[in-house]
């Protein structure tokens, strides 16, 4: 409840004190929250469906099925056997069934991205232009970060999503480690980009070989490269401004010119928070 004095203050703030960062109700952020969220729940429900498939092929056929297995090749392998016991019989019709099950939800998947993809274009960001980012890990980045102008500069944003080091120097020993706070789910869409990096040869690729080269392990390499893709993230985030409209996020360093080679190499400037910092306001 508010009380008719606070509320008298917040009035005097608002009207008396300069730079305070309007509230964005933004829709088109809702709607990417709701297909992002909607989309993410196919890919859960296509991963758990792919589990139970594989573990009926191995009960009907010697040595399972492999790995990457579509809906397509399951049904091929699944016309194979013909079971004459009522075990081996049921088993093969609920195997049946999750085939149809994938069936659709590739086809659900396959809409909700073409859907994603399009609103996603009309806010204007350039983070579908990066190497590795699909409309999904766009989407996301948008809806979890809300205003890139929240973020001071892009050692507070690398912070807040986990990808700044944590120092672990001993004596003279200089040392780094992985930090395991901050929004895991701008984490993993940063890991997607930097695994999709390293499979082609990109900008990322030849960053890790370099960090390699320069005496790097292969686990010190990989956070390095997250946290300069988290530095291109905010610099394309920022393209669409606060809200998801085009723009530029005026009055915050989060988008000045690149940072230091080194600045992979640069511990946590504050507590990252361990919670999911949303801040794209209710929509009722």
């Amino acid at each position: 409840m508010l009380w008719p004095a606070d509320a008298h203050s917040i009035a005097l703030v608002g009207t008396r004190m300069a730079g305070l960062r309007p509230v964005v109700n933004d829709e088109q952020l809702a709607l990417l929250r709701i297909l992002v969220d909607r989309r993410r729940s196919l890919g859960e429900d296509h991963t758990r469906m792919v589990s139970q498939l594989h573990q009926l092929l191995l009960e009907l056929i010697p040595g399972g099925a492999k790995k990457s297995l579509s809906a397509a090749q399951a049904k091929t392998l699944l016309a194979t056997v013909r079971p004459r016991d009522m075990v081996g019989k049921t088993r093969r019709r609920v195997a049946a069934e999750l085939i149809g099950d994938l069936e659709r939800v590739y086809r659900r998947s396959k809409e909700a991205d073409k859907e994603l993809k399009e609103l996603v274009a009309s806010t204007g960001t350039t983070l579908i232009d990066l190497h590795g980012i699909g409309p999904s890990g766009a989407a996301r980045l948008l809806v979890e970060v809300g205003d890139i102008t929240w973020f001071p500069n892009r050692a507070h944003f690398a912070s807040w999503n986990g990808t700044a080091p944590i120092d672990a120097s001993s004596g003279e020993q200089i040392r780094h480690r992985l930090s395991r706070a901050g929004n895991r789910q701008i984490n993993r869409v940063l890991h997607i980009m930097a695994t999709v990096q390293l499979r082609n040869p990109t900008e990322g690729r030849a960053y890790f070989d370099r960090k390699k080269a320069a005496g790097k392990t292969s686990m010190e390499a990989m956070r390095a490269l997250k946290r300069r893709l988290s530095d291109d993230d905010a610099t394309a985030t920022a393209a669409a401004g606060p809200g998801g409209q085009r723009g530029t996020a005026t009055g915050s360093s989060a988008t000045d010119s690149h940072p230091p080679a080194g600045s992979s190499e640069k511990s946590l400037p504050g507590p990252a928070e361990t919670q999911d910092r949303t801040l794209l306001p209710a929509v009722s």
